[in-house]
């Protein structure tokens, strides 16, 4: 199931925008989390091209690392301001994802979070009710043409 809703618009006059859909932890879920994104962006106008990877790393990590048989993970796209919030949440909150150090891009394992830590303007993770957790990565928006 997912929705999309226009919520309230900030002082700023800019509306929230919101997307979320749950997916099976399986690689079909990922990528269709990729594809989902991308064309959620491209529905509200948004030329991204870090978002789609990000959406990509977080989901394979939520389908590999964070998949309790029976349990969907969910992607969230927020829009609020100038700032686009990507968020994976899955049902492992005993599995913290972290870039180790010295991890190479190259590398076999662990290069996904040295990538969205490379691309997102900042990332972390948030404790859900257990046994959720949500990995979040926030990308500044390109000004719109026009404004400033």
């Amino acid at each position: 199931m997912n929705q999309e809703s226009a919520a309230p618009e900030v002082q700023t006059g800019t509306p929230i925008r919101d997307f979320s859909v749950l997916l099976s932890p399986t690689p079909r879920g990922a990528r269709l989390a990729r594809l989902l994104a991308t064309e959620q962006l491209r529905a509200w106008g948004i030329a991204l091209d870090r978002a789609p990877h990000i959406v990509a790393e977080l989901a394979a990590n939520a389908a590999t690392h964070g998949r309790v048989p029976g349990r969907d993970f969910r992607l969230t796209l927020h829009v609020v301001g100038d700032t686009l919030r990507i968020e994976l949440s899955d049902t492992r909150d005993d599995r913290l994802p972290r870039v180790l150090p010295g991890t190479a891009p190259d590398a076999e394992c662990g290069r996904g979070l040295v990538l969205v830590d490379a691309l997102a303007g900042r990332w972390g993770t948030a404790p859900g009710p257990p046994p959720r957790k949500t990995v979040w990565a926030e990308l500044a928006l390109p000004p719109e043409p026009g404004h400033s």
